[in-house]
């Protein structure tokens, strides 16, 4: 199903109530005619063996919701901001129309973002991996000019604070996604300090590979469009691991 339809499948089909569910409702007004297929012979959202159609729906909707609001954190909302949007969720040619709708309601709605980030943080408080996941897509709508300026930050900051994130989780979940690979600090990718022992770091890394691994992502239904960007995440979470080891490895 492409991402419109998924958006439009939750306005009609799914009830979340908040500030989501407001938006969703939004978004049904606006595209009241726009094909979006995939139910079943009840008319309710087919899941297609994937998972819970409600989890992606919940999960896209929180991306759109918090990076429209993020786009214009730096004060204006660049192209560049409107492309990286489009690319985490890869929209296909024809609805990139629909698409600059959608983010328009959301970064023109009346909710705050805070309202937004408290009620996904409710709804998926008991899978920080998948919260991880979706700063993970704010990242890289904010990374599309370049850089991370000090206004996108602090957004981010406290989104992953309302997530129920600490300061270290973010530390490390921003080192995981911003800077040239040569100037990563492996030990903040991995969430350990420098003086961390063999054994610390080894628990770090397969808890790490546990949480986001690709494979366990799709077991959680989340939009495929993500999944391109965990295994990125699991490469420099790799990379980051192989470099402590060979640092720890006794020289002959």
């Amino acid at each position: 199903m492409s991402v419109v339809g998924r958006i439009l499948v939750g306005a009609r089909h799914l009830s979340f109530g908040g500030p989501l569910g407001h938006l969703l409702a939004r978004i049904g007004e606006h595209l009241p005619h726009w094909h979006y297929g995939m139910t079943d012979h009840e008319g309710r959202p087919a899941d297609n063996g994937q998972g819970d159609p409600r989890q992606r729906v919940t999960f896209t909707i929180a991306v759109i919701a918090l990076g429209a609001k993020m786009a214009k954190a730096d004060g204006e909302v660049t192209r560049d901001e409107v492309a990286a949007f489009n690319e985490v969720f890869s929209v296909p040619p024809g609805e990139e129309a629909h698409m600059r709708t959608i983010f328009d309601l959301a970064r023109r709605s009346s909710h705050g973002f805070e309202s937004y980030a408290r009620q996904v943080g409710r709804l998926f408080a008991g899978d920080k991996a998948v919260l991880e996941d979706l700063l993970g897509g704010l990242f890289h709508i904010a990374l599309a000019d370049g850089a991370l300026c000090a206004a996108e930050d602090a957004y981010l900051r406290e989104v992953a604070r309302l997530f129920g994130f600490d300061e270290a989780r973010y530390a490390r979940i921003r080192a995981t996604h911003c800077g040239p690979p040569p100037e990563e600090d492996p030990h903040a990718i991995l969430g350990v300090t420098a003086s961390a022992s063999p054994e610390e770091i080894r628990v770090a890394y397969h808890r790490l590979v546990r949480e986001h691994h690709p494979d366990a992502l799709i077991s959680q239904g989340l939009p495929p469009e993500i999944l391109e960007r965990a295994t990125a995440r699991i490469a420099r979470i790799n990379a980051a691991h192989d470099l402590l080891v060979k640092d720890a490895a006794p020289r002959a």
